[in-house]
């Protein structure tokens, strides 16, 4: 048990010092209890739960704990907004008509994405119907494929949505797996009539219309509406929120920020091509464009968590107070 205990001390490290000084031995003696009596490392389970208790008492140190809350707020929006562009994009592959003026397709469909579109449905689904953590590995499989689709078809020689589509979807499936374990049956119903009147849409406005259309097009014309709607949505949650005192809004704002940016990502890298001396909007300035949205999401967020630990909790701020559970039972 010795190297056990060394080793959840180790894991400690993610609380911050004066928690683990009051604390650290209690935690620890809570593992050991239920830890196996062969065993010398600590579990994945135990890991997780460890890491994940610790970054939240570090949110709570700097006076930010409905940073979390905040995340999983984003991960609702996140997830609707994914789901209604797959709606989008999954009927634009079935009504355009695929391999005209000797482009290639994908069987009946234009593209490889028909495959990645049809996962993300899949992921809505199974959200409704079953458990968390069901949908969390629906939308684990739609990240992957939204991921894979770009090497697989460069390997078979087949088309494939574009990177600036591919992008911003998977920023939004990132969040999206941050989705809250209880949620109502209405809200998780939500995002499956949007995608289908965004399916509609895309075919009243694609229809009778080729795939070179619908490829060269991919997202010009519709990605950057949806980031707006987005921001939009984010930043209306965060202005009711905030007059009720809380601030998860504000946090769902922030976090939001990247995958709104990757959203525009096309129109974006077209304004910064002259900027750079580019003839045009290449990969490369695409890519550098990807970078610096990144960069100034993460620099937003990381400059709010600054200045709230800076702060801390003032006297006008309301501390609620947080009942203490079992880090090792959740109780």
């Amino acid at each position: 048990m010795r190297d056990l205990e060394r080793r959840y001390r180790q894991l400690l490290r993610a609380y911050p010092a004066a928690y683990r000084q009051a604390r650290g031995g209690e935690i620890v003696g809570t593992y050991l209890d239920l830890a196996a009596p062969d065993r010398r490392w600590p579990s994945i389970l135990d890991v997780g739960d460890v890491l994940a208790g610790g970054g939240r008492e570090r949110l709570r140190a700097a006076g930010a704990a409905d940073l979390i809350p905040g995340v999983r707020l984003a991960a609702v929006l996140s997830h609707l907004t994914a789901t209604a562009l797959a709606g989008f994009w999954a009927a634009a592959e079935v009504v355009t008509t695929p391999g005209v003026w000797g482009s290639p397709a994908f069987g009946p469909f234009a593209t490889t994405g028909i495959v990645v579109w049809a996962c993300w449905l899949l992921a809505a689904v199974v959200h409704v119907l079953g458990p968390a953590r069901w949908a969390r590995a629906a939308i684990g499989l739609a990240l992957v494929s939204t991921v894979a689709v770009v090497p697989v078809a460069a390997l078979f020689e087949l088309p494939r949505p574009y990177l600036f589509v591919l992008l911003p979807q998977a920023a939004l499936g990132v969040l999206a797996l941050a989705l809250p374990s209880h949620t109502v049956l209405r809200h998780r119903l939500a995002p499956l009539p949007i995608a289908l009147g965004a399916a509609l849409v895309a075919a009243g406005v694609l229809a009778g219309k080729g795939a070179w259309f619908y490829r060269f097009s991919y997202g010009g014309a519709f990605l950057p509406e949806t980031g707006a709607v987005l921001l939009l949505a984010a930043m209306l949650a965060a202005a009711v929120l905030s007059l009720r005192g809380d601030a998860r809004g504000i946090w769902a704002l922030l976090v939001l920020l990247t995958p709104v940016g990757l959203l525009a990502l096309g129109p974006l890298t077209e304004n910064v091509a002259p900027v750079v001396g580019a003839g045009h909007a290449d990969f490369r300035v695409g890519a550098g464009t990807a970078v610096a949205v990144l960069i100034a999401g993460v620099a937003a967020l990381t400059g709010a968590l600054a200045v709230r630990a800076r702060s801390g909790a003032t006297a006008d701020t309301p501390v609620v107070p947080v009942r203490e559970r079992c880090p090792a039972c959740g109780r």
